[in-house]
């Protein structure tokens, strides 16, 4: 019997708008006890970081960052 993993969403979790486009930012903890990173934007194309964060507000920083040094161009699709 294979074990069932439950998925634990961040909190920190939330849509991001610059402009007119918008970004889905989902932040939950992976089953190596990190935080996972993906970014879901209008056309559902998704973009999940390798590494997993020690935080969730670390994972947000991140996102933060990489808006405000590349816009938000940089991650979509």
């Amino acid at each position: 019997m294979t074990e069932q993993f439950e998925l634990e969403m961040s909190p920190l979790s939330q849509s991001i708008t610059e402009g007119e486009k918008t970004i889905q930012v989902d932040i939950y903890r992976g089953d190596k006890g990190g935080w996972i990173l993906e970014v879901i934007d209008e056309s559902n194309s998704s973009l999940v970081w390798d590494d997993e964060f020690e935080s969730d507000a670390a994972a947000l920083g991140e996102v933060q960052w990489t808006i405000e040094a590349d816009g938000i161009d940089a991650l979509i699709g």
